[in-house]
């Protein structure tokens, strides 16, 4: 054995064991910061605002207020048929219970529903200020007093009550969503592998790239205040499981080839991440460049999910371009087993059903075209069925206590508002204010509050039931006719939401669709495949979006949308669909420089490519769909979208309409480029196109 030999056997033992300390090493680094990432994370409605709404800017002022940031409550007390005289002594009996045990702004009074069966108490203590823990504590304390006796029910709504309840769901998220996608990603990959280890090692690898993401986005938080909220950390996981599975398996789909026709498994992975290395990273750098364009998002929640998406699939391209590698090199080819792949042997050939599939793309491309254009374009139209805004109370697949409140108020006082508008005024105003206030048609009652650093508090009832139009109407009236004042309180933060989102599509949409095209065009050489990309997955997103409108109302009772579904089920799809895209167009340029003919190179490509990319379509789908299992109405609908998206590109756009595009364009597809004109007569034909089926 010469030296040379040597030196490579030595490198080949050394470079995976070398990785993987590395990688030890690093775990160690960013351990203690993982664990910290759910103690900076923030869910209220204001914390997702921008800093020029003016519900923020009512809860800043708040904040500096005596005692500050008030949160409020609301005991109901209900009984059908109408409360008893003990039941009025029992509820007396519990409010002043909760008096003497907490510090409260006002003594509670009572407000009966005009039909007897109802008894209001709102109440409102600064003690928990803007503390999420403390202001948790004050209202299940008020819960473990205020108990129903006898027939008569007592749940505790308000403001805050509802934020308790709604950042219960999003802690809940971590475990659950967790455990849940590992547990999908396991069987998939099972199902896929059909050996008793090989699934293990892309799972525990995208477990490492997880953890990872959580110490890193903490980092990133400390040193730059980026916003981190139970919807982005939550993105963040279903990102590195379903993307960092994706470049999984094509690496070892590709690692596979090689070990039957390189000796060394050293070898065979270096060749492997040589073949499928430049498409992973150019897939990973689209999805990242394509979530990053969510900084130029107003509302916090946007702006913040586009670095954690980021750093979700930058650390699962990481862990799976270095630690994958390292870890299958060691365990050698029986990882693979009871399916080895021997040195030298050929792969059983079948006809595939991509083969099939292309067959039939190719014979009547503009058919399929048309056909499946048509299809896509009805589903669209489906997004003309959903829902309007997603009211407070509808946001939960479960009714909490604080929903029920929200429902038993509304048949109590009908058209009457029963949860507090905030007006913020100088205090230099305030009376004529309060009595602008008051003297509005909208309002039924208005009351002076709290007083300090040049500003005054008004509480505000409106006639009309919380977030309706009479509501609505009315606070978009006062900010117009009170100037110099803020309104806000949680319908007010709705409407902002609502209005920033506006904002936030307008913009970013845009900008997602021009960065995405122009990596595609530097990547592909050509004008044409990257538009014919963008196009289709744009039409993806339309037709998902209109089979939830089809589907969230009549058949799962949804009474409402989600403002920002539009917007991040835009940026997630055009994003990851992309990334399937650009595995399929990277393969057809391949085999158009080789020689082949533009339909054979298209067909090849889809033979070829077809099988990776729809387990990696099934797995990615199946990770988003995880989401419909959660507490939160956002989340489920979301998740669905997003997942059946996946499903359309995987199985109907990038099968047939892309495939069947590219062949009847031709050359066209590669246009202004180089192989977009015909080749020389001189060498043409010296490569005969690769069969298809």
């Amino acid at each position: 054995m010469g030296a040379g030999e040597t030196r490579a056997r030595s490198r080949r033992r050394a470079v995976p064991w070398a990785v993987l300390a590395l990688w030890i090493g690093l775990l160690a680094v960013v351990g203690p910061f993982a664990a910290k990432l759910s103690d900076v994370q923030h869910d209220r409605a204001v914390d997702y605002l921008p800093s020029s709404a003016d519900s923020t800017r009512v809860a800043k002022i708040e904040d500096r207020l005596p005692g500050g940031e008030a949160t409020e409550l609301v005991l109901v007390y209900h009984r059908d048929g109408g409360l008893r005289p003990a039941d009025r002594d029992t509820a007396a009996r519990q409010v002043a219970a909760i008096t003497r045990a907490n510090r409260l702004t006002g003594t509670p009074r009572a407000v009966p529903s005009p039909d007897g069966s109802t008894l209001m108490y709102p109440l409102a203590s600064t003690a928990p200020g803007t503390d999420e823990e403390k202001r948790d504590a004050f209202v299940h304390d008020v819960r473990d007093v205020a108990r129903g006796t006898d027939g008569m029910s007592v749940v505790v709504g308000g403001p805050g009550a509802l934020a308790t309840d709604a950042g219960e769901v999003y802690d809940s998220l971590g475990g659950p969503l967790l455990y849940t996608t590992v547990a999908v990603v396991a069987v998939l990959l099972i199902l896929i592998y059909r050996s008793p280890l090989l699934w293990l090692v892309p799972l525990a690898v995208a477990g490492v790239a997880d953890y990872l993401s959580t110490g890193v986005a903490y980092g990133l938080h400390q040193a730059f205040g980026t916003s981190v909220s139970g919807q982005s950390s939550g993105m963040m996981t279903i990102l590195v499981f379903g993307a960092g599975t994706d470049y999984a398996l094509l690496i070892i789909s590709r690692y596979r080839e090689e070990l039957r026709r390189v000796e060394r498994p050293y070898d065979a992975m270096k060749e492997a991440l040589r073949g499928c290395g430049p498409a992973v990273l150019a897939s990973s750098g689209t999805v990242a460049a394509g979530l990053l364009c969510l900084l130029a998002a107003d509302l916090n929640s946007s702006r913040g999910m586009g670095p954690a998406g980021t750093i979700g699939v930058l650390c699962a391209l990481v862990a799976m371009l270095t630690l994958l590698p390292a870890v299958l090199v060691l365990l050698g080819r029986r990882v693979f087993w009871p399916l080895v792949p021997a040195h030298g042997s050929e792969p059983v050939r079948r006809r595939s059903l991509f083969a099939a599939m292309g067959s039939s793309a190719g014979r009547r491309p503009l058919v399929v075209l048309a056909s499946g254009a048509a299809l896509l374009g009805a589903l669209a139209l489906g997004t003309l069925n959903l829902p309007g805004a997603l009211k407070q109370e509808d946001a939960f697949v479960h009714r909490p206590d604080s929903v029920v409140a929200m429902e038993t108020l509304a048949r109590a006082y009908p058209g009457r508002g029963t949860r507090p508008i905030t007006v913020i005024t100088p205090t230099g105003r305030a009376d004529a204010t309060l009595s602008a206030v008051r003297g509005h048609t909208g309002v039924t009652s208005a009351e002076r509050g709290r007083s300090g650093g040049g500003w005054t508090e008004i509480s505000v009832i409106a006639r009309g039931a919380p977030q309706s139009a009479a509501e609505t109407a009315t606070i978009k009236s006062l900010r117009t006719d009170l100037h110099g004042s803020y309104v806000g309180g949680p319908s007010a933060q709705q409407i902002d939401l609502q209005d920033t989102n506006a904002r936030d599509r307008l913009v970013v949409v845009p900008i997602v669709l021009l960065s995405v095209l122009l990596i595609l065009v530097l990547l592909l050489r050509s004008l044409v495949a990257p538009l014919l990309l963008v196009a289709a997955v744009v039409a993806v997103w339309g037709a998902a979006l209109g089979i939830g409108g089809l589907v969230f109302g009549p058949l799962f009772g949804f009474e409402g949308t989600d403002p920002g579904l539009g917007l991040l089920s835009f940026v997630f799809l055009v994003a990851l669909g992309v990334d399937y895209g650009i595995f399929l167009m990277h393969r057809m340029r391949e085999e158009s420089l080789s020689g082949a003919e533009p339909a054979a190179a298209a067909l090849t490509a889809l033979r070829t490519t077809g099988g990776v990319i729809a387990s990696a379509g099934l797995v990615l789908a199946a990770t988003f769909a995880v989401l419909t299992n959660m507490g939160l109405l956002q989340l489920v609908e979301l998740g669905f979208v997003i997942s059946v998206g996946v499903l359309l590109d995987t199985f109907l756009v990038r099968t047939y309409l892309v495939t069947s595009a590219s062949v009847a364009l031709g050359r066209k597809v590669w246009w202004p480029g180089g192989l977009s004109r015909e080749p020389d007569p001189e060498t043409a034909g010296r490569k005969d196109p690769v069969p298809v089926g």
